[in-house]
């Protein structure tokens, strides 16, 4: 049934599922016994990742695993510190729902591809794991590296950490994050060199709307961390989709 559905994608035999599955079950238990996500973020982030790997194959597996790597040891800089402020993430990683928030998006667009063939979605799945590693290594390095951020609606001084505050090195790093997501995507010929840029400026786009939801509705009380990240993501990859679409 799977692989009628993704008649595009890459995994069109069974050996290649058995493949995407292997994979994914020890790239699962690895996270979770680095603690970067909990038993219910194993369980999401297995299900995302085989969706992504068996409709895109190894080389998108690859830029999930970058962000991973990006984003367990951005979390993991200055801890002692964040613990003191209140701003570390917990001991035994994320949560599903945390996890999914994420990487909904980009399994979703991985499944469209596998279903359509049209590349544009593997662009937009890409460009939304770039707008996670933008988003969470711009706040962890912001965290990090500068005591108070700039809020991005009044550009007033506020406490590290605050919903909406964003910081110039946090900015740099998590751009900098975005371009490792889509340079390995170009690597991989998961997205097109011509597009390279998409994803980046997507990415970078979506950090920029999460931080606005963050300083409006989050503050507010409104909707939750997680809603805003999916919402992120989400306008990160209809962004990146549009892009490439066009080019």
């Amino acid at each position: 049934m799977l692989n009628s559905l993704l008649a595009h994608g890459w995994a069109s035999t069974p050996e290649r599922l058995a493949i995407a599955a292997g994979v994914t079950l020890g790239f699962a238990v690895l996270a979770y016994a680095l603690r970067g996500v909990n038993r219910s973020g194993a369980l999401a982030g297995a299900l995302a990742c085989f969706l992504l790997f068996a409709s895109a194959g190894p080389s998108a597996f690859a830029t999930l695993a970058a962000l991973f790597v990006m984003t367990w040891a951005s979390t993991r800089m200055g801890y002692r510190r964040k613990l003191a402020l209140g701003l570390a993430e917990p001991r035994e990683g994320r949560n599903a729902w945390q996890v999914l928030a994420n990487l909904v998006v980009t399994a979703l667009g991985s499944v469209v591809f596998g279903a359509t063939g049209n590349r544009a979605w593997l662009v937009a799945a890409v460009a939304a794991l770039a707008e996670a590693a933008t988003d969470t290594v711009a706040s962890e390095i912001g965290q990090y590296r500068e005591p108070a951020a700039r809020m991005i609606t009044t550009w007033e001084r506020v406490p590290a950490g605050t919903d909406g505050g964003i910081t110039i090195p946090g900015s740099i790093a998590g751009l900098a994050a975005g371009l490792v997501i889509a340079m390995i995507g170009v690597m991989g010929r998961t997205i097109p060199q011509s597009q390279l840029w998409v994803p980046v400026a997507a990415g970078f786009a979506g950090m920029l709307i999460d931080s606005l939801l963050g300083a409006t509705v989050q503050h507010r009380g409104w909707i939750s961390n997680q809603a805003v990240n999916f919402f992120a993501t989400m306008a990160a990859g209809a962004l990146a989709y549009a892009l490439a679409m066009l080019t």
